[in-house]
């Protein structure tokens, strides 16, 4: 009971101010926020109708047709323009890309076919040089056969035949004199002169470097070791034919041989004849 009293002793002053004010509340008018928005969206479309209005008006003043686009529109449109435009130049540059590499194509396409038609000539010339050369060493061989076959052709008699080989030979002539000597030797086998012949023979041969063949004129040549004046140098060429030949054991004994059988030899053969002594490590 003391608590539903003392509500009602809270609640009747609030009551009672309330009933004092509603009067001055019921007689003030409250603003619609609703009214605002609607002024705001007239003015906006009173706005865009006096635009069209203006714009209507231009196109009619000046007899072109009236066209209406979008920002929107606009930008895609100015977007599209540049891609196209991107485009285009990348075309551009593509196709002059394209013409220079066909040119450099066509270029080296041209640089090889000049090359193939020059290996082409060279390979011709060098087909004809072969064909010269061989006919050239063909023609050689078979003059040099002729040669070494046939004795010479003014040889009447052996002294004769051997006086103009020596002439050769003098004259420096090796390829005739040793065609000479050779005709002489297989001529006049017998002949007082074939050691000799054989010794000049040997010589040429010498000359030329073939030492095997020089090797057996020069063998020939002192057989019953002759006691002539080129006796001794024979016997030095051979055991220098013999070193050239890679045999130096048979060198060492032909030059034993050398000292036995001519002890009183020039003193150049005496010193060559050391010196090759030296060359194929003869013993002392």
């Amino acid at each position: 009971m003391k608590l539903k009293t003392a509500l009602l002793a809270s609640v009747l002053p609030v009551a009672l101010a309330l009933a004092a004010v509603a009067p001055a509340l019921a007689q003030t008018p409250m603003p619609d926020p609703l009214d605002d928005r609607s002024a705001k969206r007239i003015e906006k479309m009173e706005k865009v109708v006096r635009e069209l209005r203006a714009i209507v008006f231009q196109g009619r003043d000046t007899g072109k047709p009236v066209v209406v686009q979008t920002a929107e529109t606009d930008a895609q449109i100015a977007a599209l323009n540049e891609r196209i435009s991107d485009l285009e130049q990348t075309i551009q540059k593509m196709n002059g890309q394209n013409e220079v590499l066909t040119h450099d194509i066509d270029q080296a396409r041209r640089g090889g076919e000049a090359q193939k038609a020059r290996a082409d000539q060279l390979e011709q010339r060098l087909a004809a040089l072969e064909g010269k050369i061989t006919t050239l060493e063909t023609a050689a061989a078979n003059a040099a056969a002729a040669q070494v076959a046939a004795p010479p052709a003014a040889a009447a008699d052996p002294a004769t035949a051997f006086k103009q080989a020596r002439q050769l030979l003098l004259d420096g002539d090796y390829a005739g004199a040793e065609n000479a000597f050779g005709g002489f030797v297989d001529a006049y086998p017998d002949d007082a002169k074939a050691p000799e012949a054989r010794y000049w023979l040997g010589e040429t041969q010498f000359v030329r470097e073939a030492y095997g063949d020089a090797a057996g004129s020069y063998l020939g040549a002192v057989r019953g070791w002759p006691q002539t004046s080129w006796a001794p140098n024979a016997v030095l060429k051979l055991s220098r034919s013999l070193v050239a030949l890679k045999k130096p054991a048979d060198a060492c004994r032909t030059l034993d041989e050398l000292a036995k059988r001519y002890p009183k030899a020039p003193a150049d053969v005496v010193s060559k004849a050391k010196s090759t002594r030296t060359q194929a490590k003869c013993a002392a």
